[in-house]
């Protein structure tokens, strides 16, 4: 079999062409992000006119989030060089004008509620009283002008907004314990509703539209989150409105315009929806008819139902945009996200699982090279970060990049990953380094098992938690793995849990019971720490690390490199004083995936751009 082309990596990892299409509200402009200068940028244009204007002017970074103030204006939140204290911009949509609205060193922004019918005006929230918390504000877009509506009493975690946009409930963390707070009017104190231990979940999504009730999503005496409406009268869960035996609800679809819940969405293998509203399963299935094979998601519905922006992707696509009208029929392309990638030349992601150890069902993703037997191939095991995340169905640009040189890569969903039930994601706690990390050394013996796995060449990569993953794998079972990639992962987990960003400072004492406390746990910390099993450590390694990550500061890489290098380990280290948390802009990137790819082809025999490597098959 005759392996496709050698693609090139930036046709990976390149910003896309254009993305993150929005629309008015008045529903006559479009929105977008497409490069300019090298950074991804906020355009416009008038629906059915090709030519755009250009809004913003980032050239330091780009810019991933934005909305509509209002007809003239956009609004996007932006941090300097991956520091994460983020700033709330405007900008007006002929271009003429950006404004930062919270110029304060050293704090963070975050948006509460956009009062989308109040045209001048948005709830926001900041730390810049005291860095541990957020007190709420009322901002006016046009003067930048504060109004205090909240100061926080310390132990509030987040706020919520009923649907005139006052601000009516609290969660609070106190040690372990997460309450839920509320008020009839702004003019109230807040109340006491619920108290329950971390280890459950009762977590407010949205008022009901009378503003009488909310919508919840609890695992309350039950292991998977279920979508409930909560009585605020009777202070208790009132009527379930949806739920799935095998997994947790993710969240609610909604209807603005006719103020109604119109169906859940939740992750199985892939996402999936269950419709309560006639009209819009309807919808998605004039959507779905319209593009077959892919998966269809609706992104943005205008304010009357009448347009509607539609995203459809694949396992080997990043997505192509479209312009729909309800009524009228009208459908349209807007843009290809990568144009520049076939996908007849790209791998399928196909969902796994296998049985750990201790007879727990693992479920992930593997993607195979195209065109090459599986058997006896080289693997990259890619292990998310969080770790209370999960990795999903759909074009993952590593997995396909990987797989393109030649790699079988394994993303495993290992306990403590979110989305399949409480007593899944608790299985997790106080796990780091020890039953979490057998999950993902089962998952390299499933797959030498499978025959697909070359036993002798076998590495591990990850990011954040995913990061930690591989030097624990390279700590704890050295015979396993021939090298592995840290990207922006903690090597000391006495030091990560004594650096964590002032605004973490509520979660404390949950950050002790799932990953340990410095003091009470320091042995066991220690046990679990690959730095303090660097004498252990003889397979190559490259990290990677941003100078201004609040998250894993720089010093977590820099320990562990020091460590190996005076051991004599091959150990490579980049370092870009420019990001935070991991890579943003586009030429790091480039050059991350550049040496990962020789990193690679070095240690595990996988192909590289313009060179030929034969395999070993």
């Amino acid at each position: 079999m005759v392996q496709p082309r050698v693609i090139r990596m930036e046709d990976f990892f390149r910003n896309p062409d254009k993305a993150r299409f929005d629309l008015s509200p008045n529903g006559e402009y479009l929105s977008l992000l497409k490069p300019w200068n090298n950074r991804l940028n906020v355009h416009v244009q008038r629906i059915g006119d090709s030519a755009e204007t250009r809004v913003t002017s980032a050239t330091e970074q780009d810019i991933f989030s934005y909305f509509w103030a209002n007809d003239e204006q956009i609004v996007y939140v932006q941090d300097k060089f991956g520091d994460e204290n983020y700033h709330l911009f405007i900008a007006s949509v002929d271009g003429s004008e950006e404004k930062d609205l919270t110029p304060f060193d050293s704090v963070r922004v975050r948006i509460v509620d956009d009062l989308e019918d109040i045209e001048d005006e948005m709830i926001i929230s900041m730390n810049r009283r005291d860095p541990r918390v957020f007190d709420v504000y009322r901002i006016i877009l046009s003067t930048g002008e504060l109004e205090l509506i909240a100061e926080n009493p310390g132990n509030v975690a987040g706020w919520m907004t009923d649907h005139d946009g006052k601000l009516r409930v609290a969660v609070t963390i106190d040690g372990l314990n997460i309450g839920l707070l509320y008020r009839w009017t702004e003019d109230d104190t807040f109340e006491l509703l619920e108290e329950h231990d971390f280890r459950d979940k009762l977590s407010p999504e949205l008022f009901t539209y009378d503003n009488k009730g909310l919508y919840v999503l609890s695992n309350l005496g039950r292991d998977k989150l279920a979508l409930y409406r909560y009585d605020l009268e009777k202070r208790k869960l009132d009527t379930l409105v949806y739920e799935h035996p095998d997994v947790d609800i993710a969240g609610p679809v909604l209807s603005r315009k006719r103020k109604k819940l119109t169906g859940v969405y939740y992750i199985t293998d892939k996402v999936r929806y269950a419709f309560l509203d006639d009209w819009r399963a309807n919808l998605q299935a004039e959507l779905e008819a319209l593009i077959p094979g892919k998966e269809v998601r609706l992104s943005v519905l205008s304010r009357d139902e009448t347009k509607a922006l539609v995203v459809a992707y694949g396992d080997r696509s990043r997505g192509s945009y479209y312009y729909y009208e309800t009524e009228t029929k009208k459908f349209m392309k807007l843009a290809d996200v990568s144009p520049w990638l076939n996908e007849e030349e790209l791998a399928e992601m196909k969902p796994v699982n296998y049985l750990t150890r201790d007879s727990l069902t693992i479920h992930g993703y593997l993607t195979l090279p195209v065109e090459l037997e599986p058997r006896n191939l080289p693997v990259v095991m890619l292990v998310h970060g969080g770790p209370q995340d999960r990795d999903y169905w759909g074009f993952r640009p590593e997995a396909q990049f990987l797989a393109n040189r030649g790699y079988a890569v394994l993303q495993p969903n290992f306990r403590g990953s979110a989305g399949y039930g409480k007593e899944f994601a608790n299985l997790g706690l106080g796990e780091w380094g020890r039953k979490m990390q057998d999950d993902i050394t089962d998952g390299v013996n499933w797959l030498i098992e499978q025959g697909i796995a070359d036993p002798d060449r076998v590495g591990i990569y990850g990011g954040s938690y995913g990061g930690y993953a591989t030097l624990a794998g390279l700590a704890f079972t050295p015979e396993l793995y021939a090298c592995g990639i840290d990207y922006v992962g903690p090597s000391n987990l006495l030091t990560f849990m004594n650096t964590i960003p002032p605004y973490w400072e509520q979660h404390r004492a949950i950050m002790y019971e799932a990953v340990g406390d410095p003091e009470k746990d320091r042995e066991r910390l220690e046990a679990v720490s690959p730095l303090f099993h660097v004498d252990k450590i003889r397979a190559p390694l490259f990290v990677a690390q941003g100078a201004n990550d609040p998250r894993v500061t720089q010093a977590e890489s820099d320990q562990m490199v020091e460590a190996l290098r005076a051991r004599g380990v091959e150990v490579e280290y980049m370092l870009k004083e420019n990001e935070g948390h991991g890579f943003a802009n586009e030429e790091n990137r480039f050059d991350f995936y550049k040496a990962m790819e020789l990193f690679l082809a070095k240690h595990l025999g996988g192909r590289v751009e313009k060179v030929d490597i034969e395999y070993r098959q």
